[in-house]
């Protein structure tokens, strides 16, 4: 019989109820064992709808950290204890997903890839885009080496108005920062892994404080406080990798532009090119003509007959817990994360300084 896996949930706000814990739920060799949130009520609403019937309630997260019966960790907390409560849980021998981004800062995100090795626990990130369907295709076109060898990139978090006016979101001593350590992360995470490509040269990078500063302005959440908007609106940067590649990044909450899109990323190789603007598209040269290929990425099925899908969110979730089962590495390894993690804080260094940070 396979091993159960009891988990502890560590923050039990919208991210864990929108993805971590449905998606856990649906697992067999899965039991959400325990719930901890600072705000006992939330806590107790989370095991209502998804705990075990022996599940146990927290308000302190190092009180559930005790239980030795808990075997995994999802860390779904404000950035700036990212670190702090991973490490404790690694420590505690627990193994760890912890939302995006890793941590606050670098030598945070340093010191979990550090107590992983230490505990010989798993560690891994929450980069859910990895798991979307045209991600997944596209990862395999890239490790065919359909499209050459990718020497230029671009990275896309950019919405019109999308600021999120509730929570940390635009405190910058929670958060580390704006839209870019926010969804710019994800499409970071996302060029990188499809390029696979971890060795950034040097960073060039701008964040913008502008829209922020309004009053009164249009946003599907609600129009923001001026004086609590700390964090930057909109970022751009241009990372050049040890190879000559290069990838260029742009984040946005607020930006006037009519083009938006979150999690899509563009490449340029030698023998091809992708998109993830319109769907996923390839383009190329072929028998001196130019070609635009659109991948359909649903399967029609039999009428009448159901087709098995499977959420991105919860692809992520049975394929870190089958690595634990299977004692294997996860989909989004420490260490990559860690280099996402370097280059967000070499792109603030960079806007603060007005110069490039070699890495």
């Amino acid at each position: 019989m396979e091993k159960e896996l009891r988990v502890g949930i560590i923050g039990c706000g919208g991210i864990a109820h929108a993805k971590h814990m449905p998606s856990l739920a649906k697992l067999p060799q899965v039991s959400l064992a325990a719930f901890a949130n600072r705000t006992e009520a939330k806590a107790r609403q989370a095991s209502s709808a998804f705990g075990s019937t022996d599940a146990q309630i927290y308000t302190d997260y190092r009180q559930l950290l005790e239980d030795r019966t808990i075997d995994v960790v999802h860390v779904c907390t404000a950035n700036d204890s990212h670190a702090e409560i991973a490490i404790a849980a690694l420590d505690a021998g627990k193994h760890v997903m912890c939302e995006k981004p890793m941590a606050r800062t670098t030598e945070d995100a340093r010191r979990m890839v550090e107590a992983a090795k230490r505990s010989g626990k798993k560690l891994t990130i929450s980069y859910n885009n990895r798991y979307r369907p045209d991600s997944q295709y596209l990862y395999q076109v890239c490790r065919n080496g359909d499209l050459g060898h990718i020497y230029m990139a671009k990275a896309h978090a950019l919405r019109r108005r999308g600021v999120p006016t509730w929570g940390a979101f635009l405190d910058k001593e929670k958060q580390g920062g704006g839209p870019l350590i926010d969804i710019g992360t994800h499409a970071l995470d996302l060029a990188l892994w499809l390029m696979n490509n971890y060795k950034p040269k040097t960073v060039l990078g701008k964040a913008f404080h502008q829209l922020g500063k309004q009053a009164h302005a249009a946003n599907p959440y609600g129009s923001w406080d001026p004086a609590k908007f700390s964090v930057e609106d909109s970022a751009l940067a241009l990372i050049t990798m040890e190879n000559g590649a290069t990838v260029t990044l742009e984040a946005s909450w607020a930006l006037n532009i009519v083009h938006e899109g979150a999690g899509k990323v563009t490449l340029c190789g030698t023998a091809a090119g992708a998109d993830m603007w319109d769907g996923l598209t390839i383009n190329g040269e072929k028998y001196g003509k130019l070609y635009t290929t659109r991948i359909h990425l649903q399967d029609a099925g039999v009428p009448f007959y159901k087709t098995v899908e499977e959420s991105p969110a919860e692809l992520e979730a049975r394929l870190w817990i089958e690595a634990i089962l299977n004692d294997s590495e996860p989909v989004v390894k420490p260490e990559q994360a860690l280099v996402v993690q370097e280059i967000l804080d070499a792109i603030y260094l960079s806007s603060d300084t007005g110069e490039a940070v070699s890495l």
